[in-house]
């Protein structure tokens, strides 16, 4: 991780230029809704800090559903001295609102957004599309937020669901790359679906930082949900494995964390610029995966 002279990441520093500078360690959050939810953030990122993130990103709900409660994490999250990287969707929104948003975030201190194209919000089959593609994001953030800002996109290591093929999927993305400065990929369980996307964005020219995100195994249930809306492939192998133990929640956690250790280790010693955590608002597991690398101590049961 790159740090400050003060031994942290300082706040507000683009993200391109830490990943750069790598490897970096992150995390994902979303905001919460209620208080409850709240005080188990404010737990997690206590828990997380020893881990020194290099950044932590806050997700945006379809058509900016939670984009005032995003706001509020983001600017709370840099007032304590993290460096926050906003989430920002396209659907649903009006050339204008975007530009409003972007230039909030810049006079609030925040230089990271994370451009995205956005699904349609619930029980809406055809959204509002001010802008039909992340790109355009891209560049809209671009004309608005200061030259430092630094701009990541989303990255699919078995494609798109929505892409006509992989080939079409990573002409895209090395399209969007060439605007951007990073990208964060989707969950995935296999490493070989990283390395391969990574070695195909090669051969199109494009070099920029693709970081790996990882989701270590708590619910087998939620798991499986996660994986069929967003296209990624859950493994037979560890399908198994899991419904082996399906009646016992802590079997279900270790094998998670093991297999997360596992994909963790071989994408660090293949290259990868660094690591990007789903947490799901939680910390535990993270940590014990960060433990079984040797990046932190071991946490509390």
């Amino acid at each position: 991780m790159t740090g400050d002279d003060a031994g942290g990441t300082a706040v507000g520093t683009p993200v391109g230029r830490l990943v750069a500078d790598g490897p970096t360690v992150s995390f994902e959050f979303f905001p919460p809704r209620t208080e409850e939810a709240a005080a188990t953030l404010r737990r997690t990122i206590v828990d997380l800090a020893p881990l020194d993130p290099s950044f932590v990103s806050v997700t945006y709900g379809a058509g900016g559903s939670t984009r005032e409660l995003t706001h509020r994490l983001v600017v709370d999250l840099l007032a304590d001295g993290i460096n926050p990287v906003a989430h920002l969707t396209a659907v649903d929104h009006t050339l204008d609102e975007l530009r409003s948003i972007v230039a909030g975030y810049t006079a609030a201190g925040v230089r990271n957004v994370l451009a995205l194209r956005g699904d349609a919000p619930a029980g809406v089959d055809e959204p509002v599309r001010a802008l039909e593609h992340a790109v355009d994001l891209v560049h809209l953030v671009r004309t608005v937020a200061p030259a430092d800002t630094s701009v990541g996109v989303a990255a699919h290591p078995e494609g798109h669901p929505a892409a006509t093929s992989l080939a079409d999927d990573r002409r895209h993305l090395a399209a969007k790359l060439e605007a951007a400065d990073y990208a964060v990929t989707q969950f995935f369980f296999a490493a070989d679906d990283y390395l391969r996307l990574v070695d195909d964005l090669a051969a199109l020219g494009c070099t920029k930082p693709v970081l790996p995100g990882i989701m270590p195994v708590t619910n087998l249930a939620q798991i499986e949900r996660f994986a069929a809306l967003s296209g990624a492939t859950f493994p037979a192998w560890l399908a198994e494995r899991l419904h082996a133990v399906a009646d016992d929640p802590a079997a279900v956690r270790a094998v998670g964390v093991e297999v997360a250790t596992e994909l963790c280790a071989t994408l660090m010693d293949a290259g990868a610029p660094g690591l990007h955590f789903y947490t799901l608002n939680r910390s535990t597991a993270t940590r014990e995966v960060a433990t079984n690398l040797g990046l932190a101590e071991r946490p509390d049961a």
